[in-house]
């Protein structure tokens, strides 16, 4: 799989303003009420990728939780990165 070009990744970014490129990796963070909250959020997030067969790195500090997405096997972003990004999205806001 081949890694997705700046300018399409800066195509991405423009229709999902809830991700950034940050250090070589799409990259978004939530914020929930409490820690129950962003372990719930995270418990989703798992069955999500499970499905897509891709696995965010992810971060959790207490309430905030944050995603990062890239294809190391294709050492970048690829688009399996924008497609798993996309759909985390669409199903978790």
């Amino acid at each position: 799989m081949s890694t997705l070009t700046q300018a399409e990744i800066a195509a991405f970014l423009t229709t999902d303003s809830g991700w950034r490129l940050d250090s070589g990796k799409l990259v978004r963070d939530w914020s929930f009420g409490t820690f129950t909250e962003a372990m719930g959020f995270v418990n989703k997030v798992a069955d999500l990728a499970e499905s897509a067969g891709h696995h965010p790195d992810i971060d959790i500090r207490y309430n905030k939780v944050q995603l990062g997405l890239v294809s190391h096997d294709a050492g970048g972003i690829t688009k399996r990165d924008t497609k798993m990004a996309a759909r985390l999205s669409n199903v978790l806001g």
